[in-house]
């Protein structure tokens, strides 16, 4: 198993868990593609409670489809966006793969929200594809 590392990009926020990644999935939400500033999010989900996080991190509630608040936490000196936890899905915490020491190992098999995906990207023909959120 590969042990999960992280942090941003000035090095005041470090993370790290030993618990594996339940799902690697993108995300083509307009939220994600506003604070990633690209296309789309490539997120791995983690079970809340697992990542042990070193440094202070700065917090933006956004509202996600659901009504429900979204957790956006990053970096506060650099800006790097380190992970989200949606309020709609209390079991997981959400972390972006930029992110990670090592992402060798990362390999997603979904994408969602792609209704709003960026008309000129491609949906990948080897993952499932989702127009909105992942059914549960």
């Amino acid at each position: 198993m590969t042990r999960i590392a992280g942090g941003c990009l000035c090095g005041k926020v470090r993370y790290h868990s030993d618990a594996e990644a339940l799902l690697t999935v993108l995300c083509h939400c307009r939220n994600c593609q506003k604070q990633s500033g690209t296309t789309y999010s490539t997120n791995i989900a983690m079970p809340r409670g697992t990542l042990n996080i070193d440094g202070e991190m700065t917090v933006f509630a956004d509202t996600g489809d659901s009504g429900m608040k979204v957790k956006r936490y990053f970096c506060g000196t650099c800006g790097s966006p380190i992970m989200s936890e949606p309020d709609a899905i209390e079991t997981l915490s959400i972390i972006k793969v930029g992110t990670l020491d090592d992402t060798s190992w990362v390999k997603p098999s979904m994408e969602i929200y792609c209704d709003s995906a960026q008309e000129w990207t491609k949906a990948l023909p080897e993952m499932q594809s989702h127009p909105g959120m992942m059914p549960s």
